[in-house]
């Protein structure tokens, strides 16, 4: 069940992504097991999952994420759990390799930034918050011009 529920998780964190159109298309096959009105379906209730995920507002986004994860992992469960053992063997091979596909990667050159997630990054009250700082950074009053400087 812990691999259902890393399915659901992926399926959530790759909505609105780059990675989201051939996931989808490779989740919706794998549940939809041959069958192209199920995979129909599955396509349809992706799009519903990836336009939740791209609408809710900071309040609700994570009990949102979690609703739409836990949706998902629901549905990979009833997929192994009604599978044949050999079926089953088959389903977990295919949904560990998209898992494998779908984590983002990131990196950057040599003082730059990278994230493979979300980042936020926030200053209040005279603070300073950044991603990288090439040069110097100075609080407080700005100095004043030198004489040769007018």
């Amino acid at each position: 069940m812990a691999l259902a529920a890393a399915g659901g998780a992926a399926v959530v964190q790759a909505a609105g992504t780059d990675l989201w159109a051939g996931f989808r298309q490779r989740v919706a096959r794998l549940l939809g097991r041959g069958d192209t009105q199920r995979e129909q379906a599955e396509l349809e209730r992706l799009d519903r999952t990836a336009a939740v995920v791209r609408a809710v507002g900071q309040d609700a986004e994570e009990r949102a994420r979690i609703v739409e994860e836990i949706s998902w992992r629901t549905r990979f469960e009833t997929l192994l759990e009604t599978s044949t053992a050999e079926e089953r063997e088959l389903v977990a091979t295919e949904l560990r390799a998209l898992l494998a596909d779908a984590k983002p990667s990131a990196s950057a050159s040599a003082g730059g930034f990278a994230a493979g997630g979300k980042v936020d990054i926030h200053a209040e009250g005279g603070a300073i918050a950044a991603g990288v700082i090439n040069g110097d950074v100075r609080l407080g009053p700005p100095r004043q011009p030198g004489p040769s400087q007018g």
